[in-house]
């Protein structure tokens, strides 16, 4: 004991040394670029908040709808948490949607008493109101409305109104050829120059991106704007639309937001990137919209909601007004997010903020928990011990210089990180999520997202690792499953856990065979002791997911349960192209079952060592003939217990492929199709008559 007392004096006097900060080139956006034109005024000089219209109400709403939607902002806690503007998107205005006189006119069975009063009442309720049109001239056909030739008129006409914010598409715009720069910069001076003098947001909105709009010069598209909005406009679109209305996909997400990600360096308070609204409950699971509202904090990204918020459920409506995530995004300093490291499945992006902390976000990308880790001095502190405060749990730690967190399948942890002062706090002890390392005597590669069957004997494994300045005691781990399921300890825990050290700790687990296929979870608590404050507890959950029984006889896939499926826009089909209406047809021969999809796409099925062939043919559906001749490119491979099986190369529509696949010995079997490298433009590609001998 004297031995110890003494090894935690000394480690008592070196944590109380106090961390300072540096700046390194990595975590340091790159100078500023001077404008060509004359910069506005900073109308918004951190990241604006609000609600849109698009992705919850498309079209479909009417001045009471918009009411009751500025009532539930008050009432649900949104407008204290900072999102205060009610924007309409495209659908306020008349079927002819400008007068005689050149007047912009709203629908009038929607708003019956023009816009003014329903300006004058979210004015009242204390939010602001926001309004929708397009840069190029009204084409019927190719866009809603248009301001084209209008531009001075239509910005006196907003004012006059009272709108305390613009969003200005490219619709029109790129329908008619023209230069977005030169059209954008006409609109910003004209809103500038409105007759009220009424300062108002510019959202410039260009989502044109090649190929998925066709092809485009980069002076046109999206991914140009930042060249030129920082100048005239308090956000931009920095890439096409997250998703589609009722249908946001979390790897359009990470697109939308790498695409956001490529120029920090314009980023500054006042001009933000805009990778499009947050998308709460409209595809994603909630871990995925957490990564969400993670990134568009870091990015310094308007944080704008899509979804109708008076059907949002209150876990949702938690995460979107949690004050640490948004008092990230609503940092002072206006600094855009950076990666430290390469990119990959697992990446570490830093944020520095006002006041010489970091935001720290651990993102992982892949389809498995993962303890992810990074150090205080790869984003740009220095010391000897940091306080690592989690934005997400509210739980404070600190650290001797590792970052780490166990981070589930698309998810992301988010810390502040700043220098640690005064007496040690509660060590950094990160308690892994439980993870499936082996299903009876088949070791899982690393990575693998695990599928077990009734009668699966496992092992589960949970890492405990300390990266605080003390030692930790009397670690230990229960691991829960669902009822009927049996779990026995391997092995035991130690008595200490010194920092810099971790300990696995194994579990065998059991399930009966009666065990009824979806999802189920194994939940890890880990409890330790930390010198000065107790008894510590953390929780971790895994899910796992219960295959159905395999095929039997000669089965037609696509007519069999499938563990997990998607397509690179809407779902999967069965026995018709993707978007459903039409059968499966390549080249012009119509087959009776499959599975139409859209690039990528990976469908999963459980054969569990019970089949022995499969076969199919492989192509590209006829239905993109009706599109155009772009895209229309893919490729197919089967891959079963993550060892490819099958390889297509690239397949054009004109170039269906058989597929013959021995099956024996594989108990999960993945029907994976990519984009080729084109994207994944017009990418309907068909597993035609998908069939297992079995």
């Amino acid at each position: 004991m004297k031995r110890l007392s003494a090894l935690l004096g000394g480690v008592v006097a070196a944590v109380l040394v106090t961390a300072s900060i540096a700046a390194p080139a990595s975590a340091t956006p790159a100078p500023q670029p001077t404008p060509t034109t004359q910069q506005q005024p900073l109308i918004s000089p951190t990241p604006y908040m609000g609600w849109n219209t698009y992705y919850g109400l498309a079209g479909d709403f009417t001045e009471t709808s918009l009411r009751s939607v500025a009532d539930s902002i008050v009432n649900r806690g949104l407008k204290k948490a900072g999102y205060d503007i009610v924007w309409l998107d495209g659908g306020w205005q008349a079927d002819q949607s400008r007068s005689a006189a050149g007047d912009l006119v709203p629908h009038p069975d929607k708003f019956p008493n023009g816009l003014k009063p329903l300006v004058d009442y979210i004015h009242s309720k204390g939010l602001k109101a926001g309004i929708y049109t397009d840069a190029g001239p009204y084409i019927p056909g190719k866009c809603g409305l248009g301001s084209g030739g209008y531009y001075q008129r239509d910005a006196d006409q907003f004012a006059a109104w009272g709108f305390d914010a613009v969003k200005v598409d490219y619709l029109c715009g790129i329908a008619a050829d023209l230069d977005p720069k030169t059209v954008f910069t006409e609109f910003a001076q004209a809103l500038r120059n409105n007759a009220s003098n009424r300062p108002m947001i510019f959202n410039l909105c260009n989502p044109v991106t090649s190929p998925d709009w066709g092809n485009y010069p980069e002076s046109q598209q999206s991914i140009f704007s930042w060249s030129y909005a920082p100048a005239i406009a308090q956000s931009w679109r920095t890439y096409t639309d997250v998703g589609f209305q009722g249908d946001i996909k979390f790897k359009d997400v990470l697109r939308n937001y790498d695409a956001n990600a490529k120029h920090p360096e314009v980023v500054r308070p006042g001009a933000f990137g805009d990778p499009d609204y947050l998308a709460p409950e409209l595809g994603m699971s909630d871990e995925e919209f957490r990564t969400q509202l993670t990134l568009w904090s870091v990015a310094a990204a308007p944080l704008v909601i899509g979804s109708d918020i008076r059907k949002l459920s209150a876990t949702t409506i938690g995460m979107l007004t949690d004050p640490d995530v948004i008092a990230i995004n609503q940092d002072r300093a206006a600094v855009q997010a950076v990666r430290v490291g390469a990119a990959g499945t697992t990446e570490t992006w830093v944020k520095r903020l006002a006041d010489g902390s970091r935001a720290v976000v651990l993102l992982n990308r892949g389809d498995s928990a993962k303890t992810l880790t990074t150090t205080a001095s790869a984003v740009g502190l220095r010391g000897a011990r940091f306080t690592l405060k989690n934005a997400w749990t509210n739980a404070t730690t600190e650290s001797a210089g590792t970052i780490s967190a166990a981070v589930p399948a698309h998810g992301t942890a988010l810390f502040r990180v700043g220098p640690a002062r005064g007496l040690p706090g509660v060590p950094h002890v990160t308690a892994g999520i439980p993870q499936v390392t082996q299903v009876g005597t088949q070791v899982l590669p690393e990575g693998a997202a695990p599928v077990v069957a009734g009668g699966d004997e496992l092992r589960a494994e949970v890492v405990v690792r300390n990266d605080g300045l003390l030692p930790v005691f009397k670690p230990a781990v229960a691991l829960t499953a669902a009822t009927g399921w049996t779990v026995t300890p391997v092995g035991k825990a130690p008595l200490l856990l010194a920092p810099g050290q971790k300990v696995t700790l194994a579990f065998k687990v059991k399930l009966p065979v009666t065990a009824p296929a979806g999802n189920a979870t194994l939940a890890a608590t880990t409890q330790y002791e930390a010198i000065g404050y107790g008894r510590q507890k953390q929780v971790t959950v895994s899910p796992l997911v219960i295959a159905p029984v395999p095929p039997d006889g000669t089965a037609a896939l696509s007519h069999h349960p499938w563990i997990t499926a998607t397509s690179g826009w809407m779902s999967p089909t069965i026995d018709e192209s993707v978007g459903g209406g039409s059968p499966i047809s390549l080249v012009s021969q119509t087959y009776p079952t499959g599975i139409g999809v859209a690039s990528p796409s990976l469908v999963r099925y459980y054969v569990g060592q019970q089949c022995t062939k499969f076969t199919a043919t492989v192509g590209i559906d006829d239905a993109v003939r009706n599109v155009g001749p772009e895209g229309g490119t893919a490729t197919f491979q089967m891959v079963g217990d993550g060892k490819v099986l099958f390889d297509s190369g690239v397949v054009g529509r004109d170039d269906p492929k058989p597929v013959e696949v021995d099956l024996t010995g594989v108990h999960v079997l993945d029907l994976v199709v990519g984009d080729a490298g084109d994207g994944g433009y017009n990418d309907r590609a068909d597993w035609a008559v998908p069939t297992a001998i079995c």
